[in-house]
């Protein structure tokens, strides 16, 4: 059987052809499986890990602020009768997302206060 002359002994081109094959198949293996990133996904990743530690942190702050306010009892009674895509606007409005050193509420912790307070007993 003959062989065609291009997988006929050593060759620069068949070096190449190595050369891009494996490339190929190393990136096909490394970003799909691997679990390579770029950059930027890594970036966006790293973003969202900090937000949700920051969220994850400052819940307890507000429930512990909602839980000591006066009428604790009547307001989670409330929030517990309020829809539960507005609870989160319910803490944010009662002041109870508004964290030490801040003027401002954050909506993401009053949603996480907010689902904290509705699964307490």
């Amino acid at each position: 059987m003959n062989m065609p002359e291009i997988l006929q002994g050593d060759s620069p081109v068949r070096l190449f052809q190595g050369a891009v094959a494996g490339a190929a198949l190393s990136m096909v293996i490394g970003f799909g499986w691997a679990g390579w990133t770029l950059g930027g996904t890594a970036t966006k990743m790293v973003d969202e890990a900090a937000r949700t530690a920051v969220i994850t942190a400052l819940a307890p702050i507000c429930v512990d602020k909602f839980r000591h306010a006066t009428n604790a009892t009547e307001n989670l009674a409330t929030l517990q009768k309020t829809a539960s895509y507005e609870q989160g606007t319910y803490v944010e409005k009662g002041g109870w997302a508004t964290l030490p050193g801040s003027d401002a509420s954050n909506y993401a912790v009053a949603q996480a206060c907010a689902n904290m307070l509705t699964t307490l007993k």
